[in-house]
């Protein structure tokens, strides 16, 4: 009976954002690496839709390696590329990048990883302090947020003078410009 082994790849992905760009200094780092496959696509880093690389994840398989020129060819953003890298170890894949030598099947490139992770959680948490210490402060000062109501003061008073003349609530909301279920939770 013969031994079939399953052979890793190490297989590349190289994004420029514009068409001016070239791809040729990320496809010969990544030749240069070892890659036996490189997919190419030129799109913006914000951009969600990029066919290449969606192509790319069909092929990887458990034990091979996701190789990337530099962090930000990948992830759009420090939390995207967190959750890229984690879906590619949840798979059993690797990834490596050559710039920031960056390579999570090894035991430094996971704890690099790990502190990466742990910033970013950092920086979440200091975002959401920070815009509840915000809210708090503006309702310190008496500013609420949210849209203002539509029924002012003014309106009600103004509705109620309409109604109280024989017109009807929905003739009375139409000339206001709200709904009448607006105008109805104000004139009750």
């Amino acid at each position: 009976m013969e031994h079939c082994e399953l052979v890793s790849e190490l297989l590349g992905y190289a994004r420029v954002s514009t068409t001016e760009q070239t791809l040729d200094l990320q496809s010969d780092a990544l030749s240069a690496v070892g890659c036996s496959r490189i997919w190419t696509e030129t799109a913006s880093g914000a951009t969600t839709a990029r066919p290449q690389l969606d192509d790319l994840f069909s092929h990887l398989r458990a034990g091979d390696t996701l190789v990337v020129w530099r962090l930000d060819r990948l992830g759009r953003s420090l939390p995207h590329l967190l959750q890229v890298v984690t879906d590619l170890e949840e798979r059993g894949i690797g990834f490596r990048s050559v710039t920031e030598a960056i390579d999570t099947t090894t035991a430094g490139g996971k704890l690099i990883f790990s502190i990466f992770g742990a910033l970013a959680e950092f920086e979440r948490n200091l975002i959401r302090e920070r815009t509840s210490a915000g809210l708090a402060a503006a309702r310190a000062r008496g500013r609420v947020g949210g849209r203002p109501p539509k029924m002012t003061t003014k309106k009600i008073k103004q509705a109620k003078l309409m109604r109280d003349n024989g017109m009807s609530q929905t003739e009375i909301a139409e000339i206001l410009g709200v709904g009448r279920t607006t105008l109805y939770r104000h004139l009750r």
